[in-house]
């Protein structure tokens, strides 16, 4: 065998330990909570033995848990770090009273939510009884070209996101259609001048969002949306209450005081 022929299932030669912990961690999702190490191996790529070294250095620093069942869970340990971040429980935080302001005044789905390259991130999420079903778990990932936060914070992004999000797959789901970047790029333009996107949704029930931007001085950092059933309320009954909220959070942002979350990424 040559030298720098990968063996079986080995990893790549090189590949730093770190790397291979994010793996693991990785490996995790909504729908896989908690992972057998013959699970993770097979997720992951890497020998059962490596899988078992890393899984058990993770336990010792609390990043994972052992289950009941002897399988693997995400540790207590990544919440308390990940609360240490301030555009994800910073932002939080201060936005949190405006938010339930929101929330109680329209009776709807509040969300909030941050861009993370091309992608949004839900930050927070207050629901309601009988405001229909809310699609994204607090932590999970959105896309920006189909979702009301997502519009918003796109369009406010670099034009280098907005190029490559553009040329990217538009697909959407789960209503199985797709834009155009014609049509994307149309949706974008309005939203920059209304000051809110207003998006509609046929499946897996009729929804609508209006979301508006959140600033911190210029730059946009988040972007809050109330959501609803579509045969609930006028869209436009909506725009007011958000607007009044966004620019509540955006001033507390950018007090003098505030938490100082003008990092946006330039990918």
């Amino acid at each position: 065998m040559n030298q720098g022929q990968v063996r079986g299932r080995r990893p790549p030669h090189g590949e730093p330990v770190l790397d291979r912990a994010f793996r693991i961690l990785g490996a995790f999702g909504p729908a896989s909570r908690t992972l057998s190490l013959t699970s993770l191996a097979a997720r992951t790529g890497l020998p059962k033995a490596t899988t078992l070294r890393l899984a058990r250095k993770l336990v010792e620093w609390g990043a994972l848990e052992r289950a009941d069942d002897g399988g693997y869970m995400v540790g207590l340990r990544l919440l308390e770090v990940a609360s240490l971040a301030p555009r994800g429980h910073g932002l939080r935080a201060l936005a949190l009273p405006y938010l339930e302001d929101l929330h109680h005044a329209t009776g709807q789905h509040v969300l909030l939510a941050v861009r993370d390259g091309h992608q949004a991130v839900l930050v927070e999420r207050l629901s309601a009884r009988g405001a229909g079903r809310v699609m994204y778990r607090v932590g999970g990932r959105m896309p920006l070209h189909s979702t009301g936060v997502g519009l918003v914070l796109l369009a406010h992004a670099p034009v280098a996101v907005q190029d490559q999000v553009l040329a990217g797959d538009l697909r959407l789901e789960p209503e199985h259609g797709e834009l155009t970047e014609r049509e994307l790029r149309a949706q974008l333009a309005a939203v920059r001048q209304r000051g809110v996107a207003v998006m509609s949704r046929p499946q897996p029930e009729p929804m609508t969002s209006v979301a508006g931007p959140v600033f911190d001085t210029r730059r946009v950092v988040a972007a809050v949306s109330a959501l609803t059933r579509s045969e609930q309320l006028e869209p436009a009954a909506l725009v007011p209450a958000v607007i009044a909220v966004t620019r509540a959070i955006s001033r507390a942002i950018s007090a003098p005081n505030g938490p100082g979350l003008s990092r946006q990424d330039h990918e």
